[in-house]
């Protein structure tokens, strides 16, 4: 076992491994507490030493993993593997946190009481004084105070447990020593109150609350939560102990907001189910709201669910409330969500009936969205945000209603202070004081004051207030987020150059969530280093966020703010920065399509005005998949403005990355929008294409009857049209549908007219093509002799040729026909090259069936463990695609053992 809740230590066969000194323990307790994982070496070394990193820190780290795995080489249950970018710790053994934790999980869901108190008695025994005894350093500290939140946690639960068991008589002891410590927790006034109620002094319990209720009134302002009051009002009505219902398993929270500043009358208004927080935009609702759930965690131990709602979303229509409630039912671990969404909202409700639960449902657009979410059970908490104030909820459902006001001026000043520093602050009091008034305790007025403090450090306290007071701030308009804070974003504006106060409202127009440099210097008009110099303005000016990733992207205000901006600029300035962005990325997803496809014909599209060029298949994946939401928005931009011909031209960029990745769903929205496109072009050619591909993405979602009507109009204005060669590549698409049916004949039949009519073009890789499709269904539909003879032929052509995906494909087709001609080890040898090749041009759909096939293989030569690390990576990359049937297969075929 590895023990971790306690010293660091391993034993074996009954012996105590010695794991050297407290620096190498700290490198396996890194590693142990993302078990399975690969924890980044930059991680590790910064986890180890924190800030204090020595001049030879990564030499050493490896230092200690080489002793570490010299220790271990005797312990078969564990071992430290070096995996791509880091190190991982795998483990057939127990860890003692891992073990802790999946008891208490375990007991959370455990109806029965005894069951539950058992495994958590046994959980909390595995602890052996303090976790990480001995470890220094800041990493170390967090993990054992968390880990130590997690025991207060599990033994809060054991108490529900036992009470839950009836054996509150003998908890008083303990409980009464707990209320004592912590005089205003009120989960364990109501363990020590229903302890109390067991043990027959009911009134006892009814003078603890007394005492308790007036502690609250009198420190914070605050009644004691619905929960307490309605145990108090049980323990007036009943002898009898009301039960406590066994904890949910969900822990849904954001991560808790970081420099929280006042809000204590607000804080203390919370805490009765629901209630609505409402304000202007950025005014702190989600920030409030998350602040008091975390901070009252624990009287919610049955969970905690949290959704966004997307109300006032720029980018995101609002979620529906069937959508919410299928997430919060998948959370809760129900395997089969009725369709229905009245059924689903009751399952949802039902659930919760009962239960302590706290519900955060944060950017409500309006109460219709809200109301199917709302819980019968009285033990929930919800607390709704909203731009809105939803008075439907008010007075149907009787919610409590939270205006969310300004900061006091207190607590401007302590936000602003935070901010700027105590003593840039003391150093010219009546300014901040002037500021904060000037701000009107708007918390994002503060934040972006401090932000010009900090990116002007030339700029005194009273010169940004003396700016302030020359531009004003306008009244807050909770319903109109893009006027929420006019004055601060204008001042932010003034300080810009005309290049940036340009940029600013060009980006706000801008289709995609973000934007690298490339881009924004089409967008802009200016070159790469200049545009990359004014991005770096807008950043230091709080405009822009720029993340790590060199990705460049605005917060939903301020985008607002900035388009509402861009319609003060002339309509060709706005106009030309469109066609611009948008020429960028067709030129720029032309020139990637064509490193990854280099036999696919021109799409015939203008010399690009800029743009940057992939140089390798890896580097064009790479681009597609950061850029791909992007793409998927600037097509749609393109067909808004009626761009037909550059959206078809999108769809044509776009199919070989989104067939390879196996983007089904995009796939299908491109062509979708391809098709609309090519109505208004007099191309032919560009008709077929798009209702041709349109018909290949509805067969691959099995969506069979659209795809035989898009391919047979394809057919018919190929055969019109007398063009052979994309009446050979639609014969190819009709045979991949007719496979997607069941029907292998159909698809041998239209394959073999796809090879008749390639060896007419003179094009020797599209007859290879043809020749593969044959000979995979000739394969399917049981003829393996000519199924080889032709796959060979197409082999021997994509060999000659270089075409690396056709002999990816053919291989695999000859895997295939080995494996069912009972030649299972040249069948291996077949997919795995395959795999080889499908890799180095990122060819994941392809890879993962692929992969289905090699474990198929694999199990016919006695092989098991092989079949199933293949078929557990290619159901990981279906459930990563989305290929639901394909996933279900797989998941089939692992069940039955392999």
């Amino acid at each position: 076992m590895l023990r971790l809740l306690g010293e660091v230590t391993v034993r074996a066969d009954g012996n105590r491994v010695d794991l050297g000194p407290a620096r190498q323990r700290c490198v396996l307790a890194a590693l142990a507490l993302d078990a399975g994982r690969v924890v980044p070496v930059d991680r590790l070394v910064d986890r180890v030493w924190g800030e204090d990193v020595p001049r030879r820190g990564r030499a050493t780290l490896y230092s200690y993993i080489s002793r570490l795995r010299q220790a271990l080489a005797d312990v078969e249950s564990l071992e430290i593997d070096r995996r791509p970018g880091g190190y991982a710790l795998t483990t057939t053994g127990t860890i003692d946190v891992l073990a802790f934790r999946d008891l208490c999980t375990c007991a959370r869901s455990e109806p029965d009481a005894a069951e539950a108190t058992r495994m958590l008695t046994e959980a909390l025994d595995l602890w052996h004084g303090e976790a990480l005894t001995g470890l220094t350093g800041t990493w170390a500290a967090v993990e054992r105070a968390g880990l130590d939140e997690e025991r207060i946690a599990a033994q809060r639960d054991l108490a529900d447990a036992r009470l839950r068991a009836g054996a509150g008589e003998h908890l008083v002891a303990e409980l009464a020593t707990q209320a004592a410590h912590r005089p205003l927790d009120e989960r364990v006034a109501g363990q020590y109150m229903l302890a109390l109620h067991q043990a027959g002094r009911t009134g006892d319990a009814l003078a603890h609350y007394l005492r308790i209720r007036e502690r609250l009134v009198e420190e914070l302002g605050t009644e004691p939560d619905g929960q307490l009051r309605h145990l108090h009002r049980t323990l007036l009505a009943t002898r009898e102990a009301p039960t406590i219902a066994a904890a949910a398993l969900c822990r849904q929270l954001p991560r808790a907001p970081q420099r929280f500043v006042g809000r204590h009358q607000d804080l203390a208004k919370l805490g009765d189910a629901p209630v609505v927080i409402a304000g202007a935009g950025g005014i702190g609702k989600t920030w409030l709201a998350l602040h008091w759930a975390h901070r009252n965690a624990e009287r919610f131990p049955d969970g905690q669910l949290f959704v966004d709602l997307c109300g006032f979303s720029p980018d995101s229509p609002p979620m529906t409330a069937a959508t919410a409630v299928r997430g919060f039912l998948d959370a809760l671990g129900v395997e089969r969500v009725p369709t229905d969404p009245h059924a689903a909202a009751a399952l949802f409700r039902k659930l919760l009936a009962g239960k302590r639960i706290l519900m955060v449902l944060d950017n409500a657009a309006d109460s219709a969205q809200v109301t199917p979410l709302l819980p019968d059970s009285e033990n929930c908490t919800v607390l709704i945000t909203s731009r809105a104030n939803l008075t439907g909820l008010v007075a149907r459902h009787g919610a409590s209603h939270l205006r969310l006001d300004v900061l006091s001026p207190t607590e401007a000043r302590a936000l602003l202070t935070d901010r700027i520093g105590a003593g840039r602050a003391a150093a010219e009091p009546e300014a901040l004081t002037h500021l904060v008034e000037l701000c009107g305790g708007f918390p994002l007025a503060l934040c972006l004051a401090a932000a010009q403090t900090q990116t002007r450090p030339q700029l005194t306290l009273a010169g940004l207030a003396a700016e302030l007071r020359d531009f004003g701030l306008d009244a807050l308009a909770d319903t109109d987020p893009s006027a929420s804070l006019p004055a601060v974003l204008s001042l932010s504006l003034k300080g810009l150059t005309p290049e940036q106060a340009t940029a600013y409202a060009l980006l706000g127009i801008a289709p995609g969530r973000d934007i690298g440099v490339d881009a924004a210097a089409s967008l802009l008009g200016q070159p790469k280093t200049a545009a990359a110099d004014i991005l770096r303005g807008l950043t230091q000016a709080s405009l822009l966020g720029n993340p790590d990733t060199g990705r460049h992207r605005m917060h939903d205000l301020i985008r607002r703010h900035a388009s509402d901006t861009a319609r003060d600029l002339p309509d060709e300035v706005s106009t030309a920065a469109l066609d611009r962005v948008i020429d960028f990325y067709l030129q720029t997803a032309s020139n990637a399509h064509g490193v990854l496809n280099p036999t696919r014909p021109s799409l015939g599209l203008a010399p690009p005005v800029a743009g940057c060029v992939p140089l390798t298949p890896a580097d064009a994946m790479r681009w597609f998949d950061t850029e791909r939401d992007n793409l998927l928005a600037i097509q749609q931009a393109a067909a808004t403005r009626k761009l037909h011909r550059v959206t078809w031209g999108l769809a044509g960029t776009l199919e070989t990355y989104l067939r390879r990745r196996g983007h089904l769903r995009d796939r299908l929205a491109v062509w979708t929008a391809g098709v609309e496109a090519v109505a208004h072009l007099s191309d032919p050619t560009a008709h077929i294409v798009a209702h041709r591909l349109l018909g290949r993405a509805h067969a691959d979602l099995g969506q069979h009857d659209e795809a035989d009507c898009c391919l047979r109009n394809a057919l018919a204005l190929a055969e019109h049209h007398d063009d052979t060669l994309n009446q050979a590549h639609t014969h190819r698409t009709l045979a991949a549908a007719a496979m997607s049916r069941g029907d292998s004949q159909q698809a041998r039949e239209h394959a073999e007219r796809a090879l008749r009519i390639s060896r007419t073009l003179d094009d020797p890789v599209w007859e290879a093509g043809a020749l593969n499709a044959v000979g995979w269904y000739a394969a399917k539909s049981g003829d393996f002799a000519a199924g080889r003879d032709h796959c060979h032929a197409a082999y021997e052509i994509f060999l000659r040729h270089g075409n690396i995906e056709g002999q990816a494909t053919t291989l695999d087709s000859l895997g295939y026909i080995a494996h069912h001609t009972g030649s299972h080890a040249d069948s291996i040898d077949h997919y795995r090259t395959a795999l080889t090749l499908l890799r180095t041009i990122s060819s994941a759909a392809e890879e993962a069936d692929t992969l289905n096939r090699l474990g198929h293989a694999y199990a016919a030569l006695g092989q098991p463990q092989q079949a199933r690390a293949s078929w557990q990576n290619a159901l990981a990359m279906y459930e990563q695609q989305g290929r639901a049937a394909n996933a279900l297969e797989t998941q089939r075929l692992l069940g039955e053992g392999g």
